[in-house]
């Protein structure tokens, strides 16, 4: 079975594939080491540990470097955000995600955000094809940032959604991710209106994973959080010890030196 299909049967599941989202090689082995059976990155934490802004502005042979490394700790399926193809061609979207594929990726993740659906759709079935051409396989999900960016009015979002979604379905996609989707009223309305497994990011006001998972959410995603709680982390270790010149708290509750080379053996 390839890593593509074994990561598309992750999300035929009751309870929601859990994505405690990674951002480099290091903490994609951690994650992997803590049970789970797939590694999915952060756009926004991958972009930060490369030295870029979050926003479509990283170089793809950067994104393809990161990815190298990644595949070559890893031992469970990865899935990475490509944000949307580091392109508007369609083509030469497609020319990027088989270089991941060719890298041994089992899944994308990639986005509309406020360009036209049509336009991800176009992008969607180009990857399908080059895919299909090349004997291989991969999960394609489609992001929607119609929450996330307001791209309708609040009572109109989840008609958008729906739409959207059933758009890049019939495009080839696998999975459609609605970030900051939180009501489980819409939430509800959404799974029953929609052909794919729906992906939803933690976000405040969203319901527990119990309770997506009855509702019919089937992938979770942690988004940036956690990426963020760890330069939060290290900004107060860092601010307190260019201050203070101590270091006390460095030594509280560390991860062991020989546990963090154990991952790497």
């Amino acid at each position: 079975m390839s890593n593509a299909n074994t990561f598309r049967q992750l999300h035929d599941n009751t309870s929601p594939l859990r994505l405690p989202n990674a951002w480099d090689a290091g903490s994609a082995r951690l994650i992997e080491a803590l049970g789970s059976p797939a590694i999915a990155t952060t756009s926004a934490g991958f972009a930060w540990a490369l030295g870029y802004p979050d926003g479509r502005m990283l170089p793809f042979d950067e994104v393809a470097a990161c990815v190298r490394r990644m595949i070559r700790v890893l031992n469970v399926p990865l899935s990475v955000d490509i944000e949307h193809g580091y392109s508007d061609d369609p083509k030469t979207v497609a020319g990027h995600v088989m270089r991941l594929v060719d890298l041994g990726v089992a899944g994308i993740n990639i986005e509309d955000g406020t360009d036209p659906a049509s336009l991800l759709a176009l992008k969607i079935e180009a990857i399908r094809n080059a895919v299909a051409k090349s004997g291989s396989d991969l999960f394609v999900n489609a992001r929607s940032d119609v929450f996330l960016a307001r791209l309708a009015e609040p009572s109109k979002q989840p008609e958008e959604s729906i739409a959207r979604g059933n758009l890049y379905a019939s495009a080839g996609a696998d999975g459609l991710f609605l970030p900051a989707l939180a009501r489980s009223s819409d939430i509800e309305t959404i799974v029953g209106a929609i052909r794919l497994p729906l992906n939803v990011m933690a976000v405040p006001g969203l319901a527990d994973a119990t309770t997506l998972g009855k509702l019919g959410v089937r992938r979770l995603s942690a988004g940036s959080a956690i990426s963020q709680a760890v330069l939060a982390k290290a900004k107060t270790l860092a601010q307190d010890f260019l201050e203070s010149g101590r270091f006390e708290a460095l030594e509280s509750h560390p991860l062991p030196y020989s546990e963090i080379q154990g991952l790497f053996a």
